[in-house]
């Protein structure tokens, strides 16, 4: 069985190699690659992909899997051995459902997309990527149908995101969501609004960079096995356990664009660079799901990031790294204006409590597209209706409006958006945990501390990769399922000091 094992790594590692490579590509394309290169890289993408997917689905590898499979069954659950066969048999029987044709003709079209979008945004121009949205739609319902058995077309997309999700369940806890969120978000916009008019002025991006950098080595972001760089839409890449690397923009009118981008990708980072390095090259050596990665990445970026006792310690230093813009503005401000909370049109931008809505109308405008009741060229005139209706704002173009996000425009649609709202409930309900277990976290972050937060999160949750399922992980690390109770008691909380409910 050892021998066997070592193939298995050693096919394994071929694959996370391709992977990793188009994973490069990937991100030069977002940070440094001249426009030139773009009709190259969507083919360079394609073979890679399409490399990647034939050795995914070698016969051999699955003849070497049915193997295994009865000697993981007489480990232990949690043995790494057997967790390594069982997930890459779950692969495997997924990855040969899907054509290798389609798999290259997806990431040939997901790169030229993006490449696309890239400049049609700022053009607020939607007639250009229409074509490309009606292809990404056609190419991700053909994905669904390599998987009949499911309820609903999304949930073969859901389930590579969040495994073990499903549409129905989903919407069930977003109406839940809904129904507890409604109430607290008419009560805060009868308030007074808050003046945030300190974070809009100019903050120079050499500035804004350095104090973003500043405060993810003090989080434990390990510069050594990591870098951020400068992109159109902030995310964290992962090519190795020792390369992981984040990127941020920087709008030098708006303090708070860059800083909780840093922060937020960060925590995404930290996660993978935290997973037991003896998973290195397989597919247990990556965060479990789209959800629970979100925690990591809230939690960072809002529950400690925007955190009272967080800014009692990092605020003087803030100040004395702008001192004209921040040296006369008293913490309290400081504070209220970085949980302001106004109803929106830019997700990326949206406050705590507002923030769920926008990752809503997406989830279900995604489903609507892929049963066929909602048409692609009507997408922006149905966007436009449901910021009306759930927010109360005129989305006045294109750009801020249906063009704002990148995941219909670099991915597919369908199983993309429902991981942000899930992280957000884990992200309350991991730190409620991490709390009961360490009742002096909130004390240490007080004082500029955070290595017994980042340990426990690396102990709980880190290093195991993905070992379990995101259901069995959630409930190892909280002590119970997904529950959204401590999330809202988490905003009610916070939110009724902030606007004196």
């Amino acid at each position: 069985m050892e021998h066997r094992l070592q193939e298995l790594r050693a096919r394994l590692q071929e694959i996370d190699d391709l992977n990793s490579a188009a994973a490069i590509l990937s991100w030069d394309q977002s940070t440094y690659m001249p426009p030139g290169g773009a009709a190259a890289r969507a083919r360079q993408l394609a073979t890679l992909s399409r490399l990647a997917h034939e050795k995914s689905t070698d016969p051999e590898l699955g003849k070497l899997l049915a193997e295994l499979m009865p000697y993981a069954e007489t480990l232990p659950y949690d043995h790494p051995d057997a967790a390594l066969i069982r997930v890459a048999h779950r692969n495997y029987e997924r990855m040969t459902r899907i054509p290798t044709d389609l798999v290259s003709e997806i990431a040939a079209h997901t790169a030229a997309s993006y490449h696309a979008w890239t400049k049609a945004r700022p053009e607020n121009d939607f007639a250009t990527m229409l074509p490309y949205l009606e292809r990404t739609l056609e190419l991700s319902r053909r994905v669904a149908d390599c998987f009949p058995g499911y309820d609903h077309p999304a949930d073969p997309l859901i389930d590579f995101s969040d495994y073990g999700m499903r549409a129905a369940v989903i919407r069930e806890l977003f109406a839940r969501l809904r129904a507890e969120l409604t109430p607290l978000i008419r009560a805060i916009v009868a308030q007074p609004p808050i003046d945030d008019s300190c974070l809009r002025q100019y903050y120079p991006r050499n500035d804004q960079l350095a104090f973003g950098e500043h405060i993810i080595r003090r989080f434990g972001y390990d510069f050594e096995r990591g870098r951020q760089d400068l992109t159109h839409h902030p995310f964290m890449t992962k090519f190795s356990v020792g390369d992981v690397r984040i990127t941020t923009r920087i709008n030098e009118h708006d303090l708070g664009d860059g800083l909780f981008s840093t922060l937020h990708e960060s925590g995404h980072a930290m996660y993978e660079q935290g997973i037991d390095p003896a998973f290195e090259a397989t597919p247990l050596c990556s965060g479990v799901s789209a959800g629970v990665h979100e925690s990591q990445s809230r939690l960072w970026e809002n529950l400690i990031g925007r955190s009272l006792p967080f800014w009692e310690y990092f605020y003087p230093e803030l100040q004395q790294t702008f001192p004209q813009q921040l040296g006369q503005v008293p913490l309290d401000t400081f504070y209220r204006a970085i949980n302001r909370v106004q109803p929106s049109l830019i997700r990326t931008d949206a406050d705590e409590v507002t923030y769920n809505l926008h990752v809503m109308i997406r989830f279900d405008l995604e489903l609507a597209l892929l049963e066929g009741n909602l048409k692609v060229r009507d997408l922006p005139e149905a966007w436009n209706a449901r910021y009306a209706e759930d927010l109360g704002v005129t989305v006045p173009d294109y750009r801020d409006g249906v063009l704002q996000d990148v995941h219909w425009f670099g991915g597919l649609i369908g199983g993309a958006f429902q991981g942000y709202t899930l992280g957000n409930i884990l992200s309350a309900q991991f730190l409620a945990a991490a709390r009961a277990a360490h009742p002096t976290i909130d004390e240490e972050i007080r004082q500029g501390e955070f290595a017994t937060l980042h340990g426990w999160l690396r102990e709980n949750i880190y290093r195991y990769g993905s070992i379990f399922t995101p259901n069995e992980l959630i409930e190892r690390a909280s002590g119970s399922p997904l529950r959204i109770e401590p999330y809202m008691t988490y905003l009610r909380e916070k939110y009724s000091a902030i606007y004196n409910l």
